[in-house]
């Protein structure tokens, strides 16, 4: 079952394929070569992409990408440069000079970019993130993955605003390089004046997963009227066409059944050399989206107890195998040959694809099943769904820091520790541990704003908060260099400033009574020092034979503890209240 690695090196002689397709090297690319009618197509894939940058490097790879087609801005070509998780793609279609003409133009500029383009390819980056519509799985990567690695992909290009000339240099000299790329072209041979001349260099494995979930499965709750459940899975032909049939049982059970949803379906993404990705999406209106969670949960429990149908499985197996039966079958598959070829995953003969896809058995689905639900992660509307046997993806615990209230609220405040700053509101707890900290922008005006690597993040405004001088010291101090971003200055209009109508000031008669109050209870601490020690000597007085020779008085020792403990409850209550955030 397609679970094999290739990890064989890069060919260096020309070899044809019983399907068809040539491997051959041009400047030291790995070159894959098949005919088609019509224009000639041409892919250049580099494994680079966004999840090889850090957040405070975020955004290098989509520039380096931007530069490298800068000039052919006003040219006629059908081409195009696209940046994903784990790759860097240049496309183009047209003929076999127009082909030559974009690949020539784009090996030349990665070579020597042209870096003058820079701040102005920086804003086109933005416009083009502002224009950029969400989509239902957007923020999926990140609950899973944390501010790293493959969860980068829903994060906003913070690193832009740092990066400089020297730094897309040397990321295109040692990532956009020879043997880390892979050229297909829709041709038999290869067009005449190619030159793919690029760096030298190693190809480079993608980027390890990591994690941002206690537990799985796990859920969070997402937008109104969408459920959409991801799964990590090694890569299979068997989890190919389980991810076909999740997807008509819960087009069947949620639109044609329960008329929940009008777009219910499954769809299987490589992400890596050994590992897949499963999608699975429902939608509903918010009447009914309560019925609609339950009826997706039941879909899967049905696939996971192994009540799958042969005749499902047979229809996506028919809808597989015709992939095999269209024209011009070598030039079709190249794309995908060429990504399996560029993350070093196996690339099967026509023959032996047909007969695993002919092998899998409704046992081999309800195996993937089990493996889909045990890796699950579901975006959930509305309550949550730990009946489900699901573990909530929550924030992690506030630290014990000095707190500094909200000017507008004293029921949200920042804690600020020496290891970590943590936001306390009266719905939501959120804490970044500076040593885990993926990136924290400083503004000149004191403005920070930390994101940690699990994607959770804080802003500190000073206008917003009781801060003294000092309070932001430990954040300096504890966020490693590498994850500092600094920020051009903002336009003071941009900065938040409190409502006056909401702030209260801190000389105010109720924050006086606070501050009385706080004073009595430190008072009641120092009494409750004060007594315990008290009542340790008269315990041992008491017991003592010598200083007690008619025995022990309980009585007085008693009192002293039920003392003790009278001024003792509101300190505890205090220090436990504070810690907490809620003092």
């Amino acid at each position: 079952m397609e679970r094999d690695i290739d990890t064989t090196t890069a060919p260096t002689a020309t070899t044809t394929d019983e399907g068809g397709v040539t491997t051959t090297t041009v400047n030291g690319v790995r070159t894959l070569l098949a005919p088609r009618s019509g224009p000639v197509t041409a892919g250049l894939l580099f494994r680079v992409g966004r999840a090889d940058e850090t957040l405070a490097t975020s955004g290098i790879t989509h520039l380096v990408e931007h530069l490298a087609l800068h000039r052919h801005g006003l040219s006629d070509l059908h081409y195009n440069g696209a940046t994903a998780a784990a790759y860097t793609h240049f496309a183009v279609t047209g003929t076999a000079d127009d082909v030559v003409e974009y690949l020539n133009g784009v090996c030349a500029a990665l070579r020597d970019l042209p870096v003058d383009r820079l701040e102005t390819e920086k804003e086109i980056l933005r416009t083009e993130a502002a224009g950029r519509g969400c989509g239902a799985a957007d923020g999926m990567g990140v609950w899973r993955y944390g501010a790293r690695s493959y969860g980068l992909v829903d994060c906003a290009e913070t690193g832009l605003p740092a990066i400089t000339a020297e730094d897309v240099r040397n990321w295109a000299r040692t990532r956009f390089t020879a043997g880390n790329a892979v050229l297909w072209i829709t041709s038999d041979t290869l067009p005449e004046g190619l030159d793919l001349t690029l760096p030298a260099g190693e190809w480079r494995p993608a980027p390890e997963p990591t994690s941002a979930l206690p537990a799985t499965p796990a859920y969070f709750q997402g937008a109104d009227g969408v459920v959409v459940l991801s799964s990590v899975l090694p890569r299979s032909t068997a989890a190919r066409l389980f991810a076909d049939v999740l997807g008509k049982e819960l087009f069947r059970e949620l639109r044609q059944k329960g008329g929940y949803s009008y777009t219910a379906s499954a769809e299987y993404h490589p992400r890596d050399t050994g590992h897949a990705t499963l999608f699975a999406y429902a939608d509903a209106l918010p009447a009914k989206q309560d019925a609609l969670v339950g009826a997706f949960v039941d879909v899967l429990a049905k696939l996971r107890a192994g009540r799958i149908e042969q005749a499902d499985l047979d229809s996506v197996r028919a809808s597989a195998l015709a992939q095999f039966d269209g024209p011009e079958l070598a030039a079709s598959m190249l794309p995908a040959a060429a990504m399996n070829l560029l993350m070093r995953h196996r690339r099967l003969p026509v023959a032996r694809a047909r007969a695993e896809i002919e092998a899998v058995t409704v046992s081999d689905l309800h195996r993937v099943a089990r493996d889909v639900w045990a890796d699950a992660l579901v975006q959930v509307p509305g309550r949550g769904v730990d009946w489900a046997g699901l573990t909530a993806a929550a924030p992690p615990e506030i630290v014990s820091g000095r707190r500094y209230s909200a000017v507008e609220d004293g029921k949200v405040a920042l804690l600020v520790a020496k290891d970590g700053i943590s936001l306390v509101t009266p719905n939501r707890r959120v804490t970044v541990r500076y040593a885990e900290c993926a990136l924290m922008q400083v503004y000149p005006d004191g403005g920070r704003h930390l994101v940690g690597e699990d994607g959770f993040s804080i802003t500190v405004e000073p206008t917003l908060y009781h801060l003294t001088g000092g309070a932001l010291a430990p954040l300096d101090a504890g966020v490693p260099p590498a994850s500092v971003v600094r920020m051009p200055p903002r336009d003071p209009a941009r900065i938040p400033r409190p409502d006056p109508a909401r702030s209260r000031p801190r000389t105010s008669g109720k924050a006086d009574r606070s501050g009385a109050v706080t004073a009595w209870i430190w008072l009641l601490g120092t009494l409750t020092v004060i007594l315990t020690a008290a009542t340790g000597l008269v315990a041992f007085a008491e017991t003592d034979a010598e200083l007690s020779p008619e025995g022990p008085d309980w009585a007085a020792v008693f009192f002293m503890s039920l003392l003790t403990a009278i001024c003792a409850y509101p300190w505890i209550e205090y220090l436990r209240k504070r810690r907490r955030g809620e003092g």
